[in-house]
Protein backbone atom coordinates (compact mmCIF):
# COMPACT_ATOMS: atom_id res chain seq x y z
CA UNK A 1 0.00 0.00 0.00
CA UNK A 2 1.29 3.52 -1.12
CA UNK A 3 0.91 6.00 1.68
CA UNK A 4 -0.53 9.27 0.56
CA UNK A 5 1.43 12.59 1.44
CA UNK A 6 -0.49 15.16 3.12
CA UNK A 7 -0.33 18.66 0.63
CA UNK A 8 -0.46 21.32 2.86
CA UNK A 9 -2.95 23.71 2.28
CA UNK A 10 -1.38 27.11 1.22
CA UNK A 11 -2.49 29.87 3.66
CA UNK A 12 -1.19 33.21 2.93
CA UNK A 13 -1.89 34.34 6.58
CA UNK A 14 0.31 31.78 7.98
CA UNK A 15 2.89 32.81 5.95
CA UNK A 16 5.71 34.75 7.35
CA UNK A 17 7.36 37.44 5.47
CA UNK A 18 10.80 38.66 6.78
CA UNK A 19 10.79 42.47 6.85
CA UNK A 20 12.93 44.53 4.23
CA UNK A 21 16.43 45.20 5.44
CA UNK A 22 16.69 48.81 5.66
CA UNK A 23 19.99 51.11 4.70
CA UNK A 24 21.01 53.44 7.52
CA UNK A 25 22.28 56.31 6.68
CA UNK A 26 26.24 56.72 7.70
CA UNK A 27 26.54 59.65 10.16
CA UNK A 28 27.57 63.05 9.34
CA UNK A 29 29.55 63.70 12.62
CA UNK A 30 30.13 61.67 15.88
CA UNK A 31 28.63 62.54 19.09
CA UNK A 32 31.93 64.51 19.75
CA UNK A 33 32.08 66.59 16.97
CA UNK A 34 28.23 67.51 18.08
CA UNK A 35 28.40 68.07 21.60
CA UNK A 36 30.60 71.15 22.57
CA UNK A 37 31.62 72.28 26.23
CA UNK A 38 29.01 74.31 27.85
CA UNK A 39 30.31 77.42 28.62
CA UNK A 40 29.67 78.77 32.64
CA UNK A 41 26.75 81.09 33.05
CA UNK A 42 28.12 85.00 33.88
CA UNK A 43 26.51 84.77 37.10
CA UNK A 44 28.19 82.12 38.80
CA UNK A 45 31.71 83.58 37.25
CA UNK A 46 31.48 86.79 38.47
CA UNK A 47 33.82 87.75 41.53
CA UNK A 48 32.46 88.23 44.77
CA UNK A 49 34.21 89.59 47.81
CA UNK A 50 33.38 87.26 51.07
CA UNK A 51 31.89 88.48 54.33
CA UNK A 52 34.50 88.62 57.38
CA UNK A 53 33.07 85.57 58.74
CA UNK A 54 33.30 83.48 55.50
CA UNK A 55 36.78 85.30 54.61
CA UNK A 56 38.10 83.21 57.83
CA UNK A 57 37.27 80.29 55.92
CA UNK A 58 37.98 81.04 52.64
CA UNK A 59 40.53 83.57 52.40
CA UNK A 60 39.19 87.66 51.89
CA UNK A 61 40.44 87.27 48.07
CA UNK A 62 37.24 88.05 45.48
CA UNK A 63 36.02 84.50 44.10
CA UNK A 64 33.75 83.14 41.58
CA UNK A 65 30.73 81.19 43.05
CA UNK A 66 31.82 77.96 42.27
CA UNK A 67 35.31 78.55 43.44
CA UNK A 68 33.69 79.78 47.23
CA UNK A 69 31.50 76.44 47.00
CA UNK A 70 34.83 74.59 46.39
CA UNK A 71 37.03 75.74 48.85
CA UNK A 72 33.96 75.90 51.62
CA UNK A 73 33.82 72.02 50.54
CA UNK A 74 38.34 71.73 51.00
CA UNK A 75 37.62 73.36 54.24
CA UNK A 76 35.03 70.83 55.18
CA UNK A 77 36.98 67.76 54.06
CA UNK A 78 40.16 68.86 56.34
CA UNK A 79 38.68 69.08 58.99
CA UNK A 80 36.24 66.27 58.82
CA UNK A 81 33.54 68.03 59.39
CA UNK A 82 31.00 66.02 57.10
CA UNK A 83 28.65 63.74 59.37
CA UNK A 84 29.59 59.98 59.22
CA UNK A 85 26.33 58.79 60.01
CA UNK A 86 24.33 61.18 57.24
CA UNK A 87 27.13 62.45 54.84
CA UNK A 88 24.48 64.82 53.50
CA UNK A 89 25.36 66.68 56.54
CA UNK A 90 27.58 68.77 57.80
CA UNK A 91 28.69 69.55 61.44
CA UNK A 92 29.59 73.22 62.09
CA UNK A 93 33.08 74.05 64.03
CA UNK A 94 33.55 77.46 65.57
CA UNK A 95 34.19 79.26 62.00
CA UNK A 96 31.13 77.63 60.05
CA UNK A 97 28.99 78.07 63.02
CA UNK A 98 29.47 82.16 62.44
CA UNK A 99 28.28 81.33 58.79
CA UNK A 100 25.72 79.00 59.21
CA UNK A 101 23.90 80.07 62.75
CA UNK A 102 23.59 75.95 63.24
CA UNK A 103 25.42 73.38 64.70
CA UNK A 104 24.50 71.21 61.57
CA UNK A 105 23.51 71.99 58.46
CA UNK A 106 22.35 69.66 55.25
CA UNK A 107 24.71 70.35 51.80
CA UNK A 108 21.77 71.96 50.11
CA UNK A 109 21.27 74.65 52.41
CA UNK A 110 24.63 75.33 52.80
CA UNK A 111 25.19 77.16 49.39
CA UNK A 112 22.04 79.22 50.32
CA UNK A 113 23.57 80.37 53.56
CA UNK A 114 26.77 81.15 52.11
CA UNK A 115 25.37 83.08 49.18
CA UNK A 116 24.19 85.37 52.28
CA UNK A 117 27.44 86.08 52.76
CA UNK A 118 28.65 87.32 49.04
CA UNK A 119 28.72 91.04 48.10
Amino acid sequence: MATAKKVAAKNPASKKVAPKPVAKKAPTSTKAEVKKKRAPSAAFMKAMTPSAALAAVIGDKPLPRTEVTRKVWEYIKKNGLQDQAKRTMINADAKLKEIFKKAQVSMFEMTKLISGHLK
